[in-house]
């Protein structure tokens, strides 16, 4: 639908989105050690970490060989496994550009503690959805769709850069996109149904997302943007560019 990339929106209350960071680096590191091994090993990892419905409310058993922790686990370490570099690329953009605000906005542990939650919440509304499937769950999209809701609640009218539609750049307010963006996950939900993308995690992940942020948020951060932070490079650019009433000019030398 859409491809984000920037929003121009300062941090106030923390120097460093390192819990962002580390999201985003285990991510990364998780899925370049699945690939690099055989693909019955990637295989087995995708079965033994991914979230499956069937396993999780015991309706089915893994094999053995594929039984690496144990099944209430699995409701977080799916949003940790990605299918191919598109997969984790997509995702973990998203977290880059929304994710740092919303650690601004809880602080570095009820923003880590708010991520999980986030993606025990897509997989629970998964398995709900369709508790028999035995097809697993992967992905950190849940995770990742409660970031977007706590950022649309939070920060609507941050004008962000995003490519529409993969090729056309523009800059918007972010009610916009993300409001597009998550009436587009229940669209798909009601009439795509559940196929290569669950629909469902993502819903699940809207919704808790939506609860967790007026929970968790610091108190004296106010919902809908009542004002824009703007980053420090920006001020300090304004401030340059704007000489102060009643400073006297610099003297000229020579004749005039």
């Amino acid at each position: 639908m859409f491809i984000p990339l920037h929003d121009a929106n300062g941090l106030e209350h923390i120097k460093l989105q390192y819990v962002t960071f580390g999201l985003i680096a285990s991510n990364i590191v998780i899925f370049i050690f699945t690939g690099l091994g055989s693909e019955q090993f990637a295989v087995a990892t995708t079965y033994g970490f991914g979230y499956i419905p069937s396993v999780a409310f015991d309706l089915v058993n893994l094999p053995p060989e594929w039984y690496f922790v144990p099944e209430d686990f699995t409701y977080l370490t799916y949003a940790f496994m990605h299918a191919d570099v598109f997969h984790l690329g997509g995702n973990m953009l998203f977290l880059w550009v929304f994710g740092d605000n919303i650690e601004d906005a809880l602080g570095h542990f009820r923003y880590l503690v708010f991520y999980l939650l986030c993606a025990i919440g897509g997989a629970l509304f998964h398995g709900l959805i369709d508790p028999s499937s035995q097809m697993p769950l992967i992905g950190a999209s849940g995770a990742v769709a409660g970031v977007v809701a706590a950022y649309l609640m939070l920060h609507p009218r941050v004008k962000i850069w995003i490519l529409a539609f993969g090729r056309i750049p523009l800059r918007i307010p972010a009610w916009i996109a993300l409001t597009l963006w998550v009436g587009f996950q229940f669209v798909m939900f009601a009439g795509a149904g559940e196929e290569q993308i669950s629909w469902a995690c993502h819903i699940g992940g809207i919704i808790t997302g939506a609860i967790l942020v007026l929970l968790l948020k610091r108190r004296e951060v106010p919902l809908f943007d009542r004002e824009v932070v703007t980053p420090r490079a920006v001020e300090m650019q304004q401030q340059s560019a704007v000489r102060p009433i009643g400073a006297k000019p610099a003297p000229r030398w020579g004749r005039q």
